[in-house]
């Protein structure tokens, strides 16, 4: 039992509560896709998340048809909350939460996850001292219920994560780290077009964190009306929900020449180290930085695989880590890509 509680720590220790402005400059474009939905919020603890808020305050607006809220706990039995709406959404924050949690329905969580020497699943039930997991059975029951999830996940879970929503056939718009791109389970299903990123990615976002939370770096602190908060670099939102941004055409100034663009030592690609020199009029395969897929269109780009993850075929495996080189140095992570629709210039076949 110790085992499983220190991981109920860690798992307890990676808290980080998105902002509601940074939910409110994502969510606003998905509205079309919330009418008569229920919406999941399993990481949520419904008296502190900015997303219950967000969508309490825009239950009648988005025309959804149920908000269930989920949240861990480690100290105490965890609560599932089903909201349906009719609370009084004027006044500030805490006053709306009150209320919304007032009219909700509210049911303990009695079951848990333990993961065993061969990775399986087992319950414990009644739990002993923790519940609210997302990969509880009672949790994923949950989640078979509802149609669209939407939650920032614990990052150092968050592949887990995106497998269980991508078993389940789950709509979903949740919070990652941009390093979650390279990891083969979350990459293939981007290759794949089962995922993809949503609008407001990249750069550093603030995330509030519990005032006990140790922070090395003292620049990534702030604390604003007695709130801690930490900021973290390269935030991207991963969805399956359809935008416009991600059929939106990127558009190139350059042409190919060799000199411009060298080809790596050991795969038959050339290297382009920004998506903006990415050459109009090139067939061939490029190397391209992992932030290409933040500009990625699946109807201009095709993509071919990913430096130590889906290697491409041709890719020379005697090369370190197999990573791209250029004239023996090692180049960084690059994403494979081929435009399907290369502009023909006169004169080149």
């Amino acid at each position: 039992m110790e085992g499983v509680l220190n991981k109920a720590k860690q798992q307890k220790a990676d808290e980080f509560y998105t902002q509601l402005s940074d939910i409110e400059r994502e969510l606003i474009h998905y509205e079309k896709h919330f009418k008569n939905k229920a919406v999941f919020c399993n990481c949520d603890d419904p008296e502190t998340s900015n997303f219950y808020f967000y969508f309490v305050s825009h239950f009648a607006e988005l025309g959804l048809k149920k908000l269930i809220t989920t949240h861990f706990e480690i100290d105490k039995p965890s609560y599932m909350l089903e909201y349906e709406g009719g609370a009084d959404v004027r006044g500030d924050k805490e006053t709306i939460v009150k209320r919304a949690i007032k009219m909700g329905k509210k049911s303990k969580l009695k079951q848990n996850f333990q993961q065993g020497s061969q990775g399986d699943l087992f319950e414990l039930e009644p739990a002993r001292s923790f519940s609210g997991d997302f990969r509880s059975p009672e949790c994923i029951e949950l989640l078979k219920e509802t149609d669209i999830v939407v939650t920032n996940p614990p990052f150092s879970l968050f592949r887990k994560y995106i497998e269980q929503l991508v078993t389940y056939e789950k709509s979903f718009l949740v919070i990652g780290d941009m390093n979650a791109i390279a990891y083969k389970e979350v990459f293939k299903y981007i290759k794949d077009n089962k995922i993809w990123l949503g609008i407001d990615n990249g750069g550093t976002k603030w995330f509030e964190v519990p005032s006990h939370y140790e922070i090395a770096t003292q620049s990534r602190i702030k604390i604003e009306n007695g709130i801690k908060y930490f900021s973290k670099g390269n935030i991207m939102w991963f969805t399956n929900l359809d935008h416009v941004k991600r059929h939106e055409n990127l558009i190139f100034y350059k042409y190919y020449t060799p000199s411009e663009y060298p080809k790596y030592d050991n795969y038959d690609a050339i290297e382009v180290s920004t998506f903006k020199d990415i050459p109009m009029d090139y067939k061939g395969v490029m190397g391209v930085p992992i932030t290409f897929f933040d500009k990625y269109n699946p109807d201009q780009f095709e993509v071919i695989g990913q430096t130590g993850v889906i290697e491409p075929e041709g890719l020379c495996s005697e090369y370190k880590g197999g990573r791209p080189y250029i004239n023996g140095k090692r180049m960084y992570t690059r994403i494979f890509i081929k435009n399907k629709n290369p502009v023909k210039v006169r004169g080149k076949k």
